[in-house]
């Protein structure tokens, strides 16, 4: 990941090669590679155990928008969580655009040595203030998945979970989520 020294606009991001993803922050210029495999499988396979149960309500209740590597545009800032949802009551209809600028019920971040001070430092904290109710961090290398429910403008870690737990994790709680599912372990 390197930081742009100048203040920065969404056409730096644009201008960005393909295989950079572009964060503004703050007037900063975050620019990402794209993600490891450990990265990569954590994310799809929460991405895929979420979008089945609480978008499609197949095996879940419904009532969701789960998307993967959105690009929020909220207030200046432009993010991009690893996977994001919005309540249907948040968001009744789902945008025909590129971004989205309505913030998120919830986020998920899957950390990378490369992400991890970003993730944590920077677009955690933007998250609460922009008023997403609940984030996730995962780390794929130390097995981890932490949950954080939104207090004022701030989160609050209410459960740290790890290893092969099978656990019921805010807000998703009506469905079940093996997190040994989530980890590329190497033999």
């Amino acid at each position: 990941m390197s930081k742009v020294e100048h203040a920065a606009t969404y056409e730096d991001i644009l201008a960005l090669p393909e295989h950079l993803v572009g964060e503004l922050i703050d007037g900063e210029l975050f620019a990402s590679p794209r993600p490891s495999g450990r990265h990569e499988r954590a994310a799809g396979r929460i991405y895929m155990r979420l979008r089945g149960a609480f978008d499609d309500g197949d095996g879940g209740p419904g009532g969701w928008w789960i998307v993967f590597e959105p690009e929020l545009h909220l207030g200046r800032d432009v993010l991009v969580p690893d996977i994001a949802g919005w309540r249907r009551e948040t968001m009744p209809v789902f945008p025909d655009a590129a971004f989205f600028d309505v913030p998120p019920d919830w986020v998920c971040e899957v950390t990378s040595p490369s992400s991890t001070r970003l993730d944590r430092a920077k677009k955690l904290p933007k998250y609460a203030r922009y008023g997403v109710g609940h984030a996730w961090i995962v780390d794929p290398v130390a097995f981890i998945l932490e949950v954080y429910r939104r207090a004022g403008d701030v989160y609050s870690l209410i459960a740290t979970h790890e290893g092969a737990d099978v656990v019921r994790a805010e807000p998703f709680e009506a469905v079940e989520l093996s997190l040994s599912a989530l980890w590329l372990r190497q033999a």
